[in-house]
Parts: C-alpha cells; structure tokens; sequence
C-alpha cells in the first residue's frame, strides 16, 4: 500500500491558506494519490494481474498510474488516445516518465479512444489484458471519491470557503462529501462546458458548491502570457510551484475573488492544490515552441 505524508497547511496571507496536497507523495502527486488509493487496494486485495487505465499525451493520471505501479510492482497498461504518439514517446516527458515507471503503452485512435466506457470495447480489451483493473480516464469512480474525501482533516473545518480545481469532477465531489454543511465548495472547472455540474452531482451529496467557470483560460490545457505571468510571480513569492492545467487557474480566479470583494474580506479561504506539476516539462515545450515565456 502507498504510505501518505501528512503536510500543515501554508499560510499565503491572513486570510488565504493552501494544502499543499501534492506533496503527500514523491512520484503519486496530490488528488491522483487519493483517487488510486482505494483502487489499488481492491486491485491488490483481489488479486488481478494489473491495472489498465486510459489517458491523453500530457495525462497526470497516467503518470501517476504508471508511478504507483512500479512502487507497489504491479503491471500498469495505458491505452493512450492518439496513435501518432507512438514514434514521439522519447520526445513526450509524460509518456516517456510512465514507460520509465514499467507501464506498458497501447497507442489507439481517437475515434477509438472514444469508446473507452463502452462494456463491448472494455471487454475486449480484457482479452488481451486478462485480469486487469479498469480504472477511468481521469481516475473518478466511487473508490476514486472515497479516497478525495479524506482530503480535507478536522483541523479545516476552521475555514469558510474551500477552493478546488476541477477536471473530471472526481476530485471536487469527494471535498464536498467531506465537507461541514456550513462551509462552501468553490470548483474552478478547466474546462469550458457546463456538463460538469451534471458529472459533480452523480457523486456529491451536498448542496454547499457552486463553480466558477470563467478562469478556464480557453479551454483544457489552455494558458496565456497572463497566466503564465500569474505563475511564474506565485512562485517567486511565495516559492510554491503552481501547474498550468488546474491549480495555476484556481488560484488566479481567488486572488481576483478577493480583489474584487466577491470573496469576503472576513472569510477564511482553503485553497488545495492537488498536484499536476509533471505538466510543466511538456507545456514549457509547447510554449517553447510558440516562442512565449515558459514557466519557471
């Protein structure tokens, strides 16, 4: 089983303070860790051969995946949406970090990769994969929420507003459930859409949320030079290293919350920052690239 560090929080200013989650672990980083526990117990604890997930080039949950199998020695396979990534692992940190850890990548299509929840198509799979634990893209089942809702301790029922990134929903609805009814849940979504609140609801079991949907910077995996700015000043003052995909832009959208008087100057802020860094190889790549700043 993967042992977990406990961490006290970090304290940005009198009233705004960051759990500093993706420190629990030194390869299995922040909300990934909470989603695989409970998960790869029942795999462990059930005797299957391995665990097969799914994800994208730059995916924080294959890596963590692919780095929790190597520690606990259990076969990782990684069914990988996009087939022409398969002659660029060496020049992809992400992919090259897990096929390092062990897991075995299976490059598919993208018309493909689309019915990565289909019963038919996962049963196929079990026939070359015979005996694995399917784990979603993303991480996010009822095991993966279990495991989120051990994020938050009796010592943060002290704060008003808990603040989290959100990308498949998992995350957030396990923050929820563990939540004080007293306390509110801000979701800063990565995505555009309003589909995620459907997704929240099918595992929270609170009312106390609400998302704010306007800091997803374009889109998933999006960013500008004000982001990257944002990011690169964060960690020069405060020297805590925020990735672009999610906690860079949960954090921007509460610095501005504050700014602007939408967060209350009296209430104690939580902010958690669930991880994501080994992102930050790959999207200075890209910045590189369109010769933009790239991140410190």
């Amino acid at each position: 089983m993967l042992k977990i560090q406990t961490l006290e929080n970090i304290y940005i200013s009198s009233q705004l303070a960051l759990k500093p989650d993706y420190l629990i672990h030194p390869t299995v980083s922040g909300n990934k860790f909470r989603k695989l526990k409970y998960n790869l117990e029942k795999a462990q604890s059930n005797n299957y051969n391995g665990i097969l997930t799914f994800g994208g080039a730059f995916s924080n949950h294959i890596a963590a995946t692919a780095a929790a199998g190597k520690e606990l020695n259990m076969p990782t396979v990684g069914i990988i949406r996009g087939e022409e990534l398969e002659n660029h692992v060496k020049n992809n940190p992400t992919l090259r970090y897990a096929k390092s850890c062990g897991m075995h990548l299976d490059f598919v299509t993208r018309s493909i990769y689309k019915n990565k929840t289909d019963p038919d198509y996962l049963k196929q799979l079990m026939l070359t994969y015979k005996n694995y634990f399917v784990i979603p893209e993303g991480g996010t089942n009822e095991l993966a929420i279990k495991g989120c809702e051990e994020i938050l301790t009796e010592k943060d029922q002290a704060f008003d507003i808990i603040c989290c990134a959100v990308g498949t929903g998992g995350t957030i609805a396990g923050v929820i459930n563990g939540s004080l009814p007293t306390q509110k849940i801000i979701g800063f979504p990565a995505l555009k859409g309003d589909f995620l609140k459907e997704d929240i609801c099918k595992f929270a079991t609170q009312n106390n949320w609400e998302l704010w949907g306007g800091y997803h910077f374009g889109g998933y995996a999006k960013v500008d030079s004000k982001l990257i700015n944002f990011m690169n000043d964060f960690k020069l003052t405060y020297n805590i290293p925020l990735d672009p995909v999610y906690t860079a832009k949960m954090m921007y959208g509460i610095f501005e919350g504050i700014s602007s008087g939408e967060i209350a100057h009296t209430a104690k802020v939580l902010a958690i920052h669930t991880g994501g860094l080994q992102g930050i190889e790959g999207m200075n790549l890209r910045l590189k690239q369109k010769k933009l700043e790239e991140i410190i």
